[in-house]
């Protein structure tokens, strides 16, 4: 196909633009836009050749937009004003108002884009903010297809469901449901992976397994169905394991990663802990490496202690003994270049030398799948 001119909104750190590059589109990004200083210096620092606008969004006139000349919108709105454990002020969200600024120019286009993909959490799709989306592209006389949709339906071993809308300007409608094409897909909202305020379980939802309830010893603060639904997860064949993903050893000091004692004796019974085997991790937030509840699951570097060992008698330990016992298992958290790879980040994705650790997680908890978004590009297109 002839190549596609993209207009890139909320760019972040590129992952739009690499899953572009992933599914084999002949493209251009004719203009970025972001206004987050650090993600504009990874944006700049892996694409210095595309033009990255730092501007607001509704600070563009629509003679500017109109000059670009695009085929394509990609975008990832704010997703704060969406989330189930934030405010939910939907469109009342200060944070809402250059994705409304979208919507109105939209109609208003002098040549409207042939394709629109958008991206944000599970919680948009019962927003108000969705509901303006979907008449807006119907007024303009787009199909779409709505999906909810994880990395675990692409074989990555971490829980990210998020909400996505493809759209293409067309009186025919799609030539193939997307949940057909991806297993695991679902053209419906699905259940949650997102966690509970108190609770520290985010899992893609799966079904229990007959008949290992009985079985199962619970030593951390997890239900009998957050125990099994684990073990379901782990034996997903389709899913790859986390070492598929893991860095070098020789790549980093992986002792800055370990967990500190404080962390141990206070959060030891609210962790995901994974193995390098395991097929599962929760969904790494921007928080990961700061907060411990619901941010990312942790590494169990010491692969020889059964983790059960550790946790059974945990509760009547002094902390030195409680201490002594968590660290034989060398917990640690994930590096933010193993975070990338589940992210599908490519290895020629890098930070530049001035963004901390710190702000590499942050930056990476507010991206998105690239593996995912180019599955859906493609067949958007296609």
């Amino acid at each position: 196909m002839e190549t596609v001119r993209v207009l890139e909104l909320y760019s972040g750190i590129g992952g739009m633009h690499y899953a572009l590059k992933e599914s084999g589109i002949p493209f251009q990004v004719v203009a970025a836009i972001d206004i987050n200083t650090t993600a504009n210096q990874v944006y700049s620092h892996n694409f210095p050749n595309t033009p990255l606008w730092n501007k607001t969004i509704e600070g563009i006139t629509l003679d500017d937009f109109n000059k670009l000349s695009f085929d394509m919108i990609l975008m990832s709105p704010p997703c704060q004003p969406f989330t189930r454990i934030g405010l939910q002020g939907d469109i009342a969200d200060p944070r809402t108002k250059s994705f409304l600024y979208i919507l109105d120019l939209l109609p208003r286009l002098c040549r409207p884009p042939r394709f629109i993909l958008l991206e944000n959490v599970k919680g948009f799709e019962s927003s108000t903010a969705r509901e303006r989306l979907v008449t807006t592209l119907k007024q303009c006389g787009y199909t779409y297809q709505e999906i909810m949709m994880s990395p675990t339906s692409v074989g990555i071993p971490n829980s990210r469901l998020r909400y996505y809308l493809i759209a293409k300007l067309s009186t025919e409608h799609f030539n193939t449901e997307i949940s057909s094409e991806i297993p695991g897909a679902s053209p419906h909202p699905a259940e949650d992976d997102s966690p509970a305020p108190s609770h520290p379980s985010n899992q893609d939802t799966c079904p229990p397994e007959d008949g290992v309830q009985g079985n199962l010893v619970l030593y951390k603060l997890e239900t009998t169905i957050d125990a099994q639904r684990k073990m379901t997860q782990n034996k997903n064949q389709s899913v790859r394991q986390i070492q598929d993903f893991m860095g070098p050893k020789v790549e980093v000091n992986i002792d800055q990663y370990l967990l500190p004692p404080k962390t141990l004796l206070r959060y030891a019974l609210l962790l995901d802990i994974v193995l390098p085997t395991c097929r599962r991790s929760v969904c790494f937030t921007k928080g990961y490496g700061r907060y411990v509840e619901g941010t990312g699951s942790v590494l169990q570097s010491c692969t020889d202690i059964e983790m059960e060992s550790v946790f059974k008698d945990l509760e009547q330990s002094s902390e030195e003994e409680k201490l002594q016992q968590l660290s034989k298992l060398k917990l640690r958290y994930f590096t933010p270049r193993e975070v990338a790879n589940l992210m599908g980040f490519p290895q020629s994705f890098s930070f530049p030398e001035q963004v901390s650790t710190k702000q590499q997680y942050r930056v990476l908890g507010n991206s998105l799948n690239i593996e995912v978004v180019s599955r859906l590009l493609h067949l958007m297109v296609s």
